[in-house]
């Protein structure tokens, strides 16, 4: 599957091993510079996702938190940095700015969850996946914003 069509798609995700394996696909995908929002509720499956990423961007499986508490974790693998943010705890979006964000998106890749926080600060370009419930399980909406 081609960048465009993969990036453009929605799929239904029955369990977190599902969600795993798309995580996996996109860490495969992803490229240094850039970003991708987690989209979704409390539970929606973003963190599961993000294990899946970060698995595939390292080579290996590995302890992936939610970055709830730190809000950033970094992730050293053959390509650079992936670092994870979660930005629940923000209480401005000037501090997305405080934790590295900018030096994060040139260092490497960056996964975002709550980028709503971000403000005015969202990159223009960006690679989203939505993640919500459905009575077959999750629905991943995958999407490339501003050219990504």
């Amino acid at each position: 599957m081609d960048g465009a069509a993969f990036w453009n798609r929605e799929l239904v995700l029955p369990d977190a091993a599902a969600t795993l394996r798309l995580g996996r696909e996109v860490g495969l995908r992803l490229a240094l510079g850039q970003i991708v929002f987690l989209i979704g509720e409390l539970g929606a499956g973003k963190t599961t996702l993000a294990r899946g990423v970060v698995a595939a961007w390292t080579g290996h499986e590995q302890e992936t938190p939610s970055p709830s508490y730190t809000l950033a974790q970094g992730y050293d693998g053959p390509r650079g940095i992936l670092t994870h943010m979660d930005l629940y705890r923000l209480n401005r979006p000037e501090e997305a700015l405080e934790l590295g964000l900018e030096d994060a998106m040139q260092d490497g890749a960056v996964l975002i969850e709550w980028p709503e926080r971000l403000g005015f600060y969202a990159p223009q370009r960006r690679l989203e996946i939505a993640l919500s419930w459905q009575k077959a399980g999750r629905l991943a909406r995958l999407s490339h914003k501003g050219g990504a």
